[in-house]
């Protein structure tokens, strides 16, 4: 017997906004600072949960630059 698992998605949430000083260069709109939590799900069951900062355009919503999350755990 042979069971295929794929990957069914990948989510992207955000957990808090800041605002920033800047400008999107693609759009021209505002920029804010957000916690983003990235989690990879197969089969329904989450396997990977990543969480990072990035600078994310209000109007367009593309990501402008992305850091590593610190350490800090709420």
């Amino acid at each position: 017997m042979v069971f295929f698992c794929f990957m069914v998605d990948q989510r992207r949430t955000t957990r808090s906004t800041k605002p920033v000083a800047g400008m999107c260069g693609r759009c021209g709109g505002g920029a804010r600072l957000a916690e983003m939590q990235t989690a990879t799900r197969v089969c329904y069951v989450a396997v990977h949960r990543r969480a990072w900062r990035a600078i994310v355009c209000t109007f367009c919503g593309s990501v402008l630059k992305s850091y590593p999350n610190l350490t800090r755990q709420r």
